[in-house]
């Protein structure tokens, strides 16, 4: 028997500034919610040609990052270097520790790069794994689809369609969802995961209440199941439903680093500042991105890349 999850807390994500020029509506993270466990921070930016995210740390997290519009490329410390297209996932396991970047790159016309970034705490056993990084290319992804609903299974279960791919070491799911107008759809939930929904445009009525674009509703640990539906004559509904099993254990978050107590959270940023441990490689590293990508920077870049 179907048992619907209800509301915990809804909110409209306000648009800020970040990183060096971008603009965030940031829906976790900020101080009406603070975190979500697991996750500790949803942005979804929009980022000029000339912003971007210049060299910066991170520690004893994991992030997904996901291109709707545009392509940002990536690199850090240890000379990993990959770009993204729209619809393209990358995560990236920062662990003991590690620096990147993530730049726009500037196309003919412009425009800007659109996407999401997810944070995700990592197990406190976890928590000094050794970096890893991983791409899911937009035709990797199954899609499931009827006469009313399609929906991109980043990670899960819709239906008869699955994604196995593992997006990070805490469990969870990813399901990007369009709804056309009048219809509805229903989603099954694992009880002990954590859940919202991110509404990137359009309307949606749930548990007899209509949300708009920009808002974030995040469900109490009720039910198994989550239902909604488009009012009739709005436009298509564009949305993600995103959801982690919760780990229930004391992280401590500063910035960019989380960790398990305050101590390791000072010598996180103590040997970022000398280049030591994890984050010796500073000492040599130069960033090739941080001052703007465009694409004939880009395709010399990739070159390198493929002839080391």
């Amino acid at each position: 028997m179907v048992s619907l999850r209800t509301i915990y807390k809804s909110m409209l994500a306000i648009e800020q500034s970040e990183g060096a020029g971008a603009r965030v509506r940031r829906s976790i993270g900020n101080m009406k919610m603070r975190n979500f466990d697991p996750f500790l921070m949803l942005d979804h930016f929009n980022v000029l040609p000339d912003a971007g995210f210049p060299h910066h740390p991170h520690l004893g997290q994991e992030t997904i990052t996901y291109i709707t519009k545009g392509q940002m490329v990536h690199e850090d410390f240890n000379n990993h270097l990959s770009v993204l297209n729209p619809g393209d996932l990358q995560f990236m396991t920062a662990g003991k520790g590690i620096v990147h970047s993530e730049m726009p790159v500037k196309q003919e016309d412009l425009s800007n790069v659109v996407g999401m970034q997810l944070w995700v705490d990592l197990p406190n056993d976890l928590k000094e794994s050794t970096p890893r990084y991983r791409d899911l290319r937009n035709d990797e992804i199954p899609i499931y689809q009827d006469d009313s609903v399609k929906v991109k299974v980043i990670s899960g279960k819709v239906g008869n369609v699955e994604s196995l791919k593992e997006l990070a070491y805490t469990p969870m799911f990813y399901y990007h969802y369009q709804v056309k107008s009048g219809a509805n759809f229903e989603q099954f939930v694992e009880p002990n995961f954590n859940t919202f929904l991110y509404i990137l445009d359009g309307d949606l009525k749930i548990n007899d209440k209509v949300y708009h674009q920009y808002d974030t509703l995040f469900f109490n640990m009720d039910g198994d199941t989550i239902k909604g539906e488009v009012p009739s004559g709005s436009k298509e509904a564009d949305f993600v439903l995103i959801g982690g099993l919760k780990l229930n254990q004391n992280s401590i978050q500063h910035g960019p680093f989380v960790a398990n107590s305050k101590e390791r959270i000072m010598q996180g940023f103590y040997d970022y500042q000398l280049a030591q441990g994890p984050f010796s490689p500073l000492r040599t590293w130069e960033t090739k991105i941080s001052d703007g990508v465009d694409s004939k920077k880009l395709n010399k870049l990739l070159n390198v890349r493929d002839e080391l």
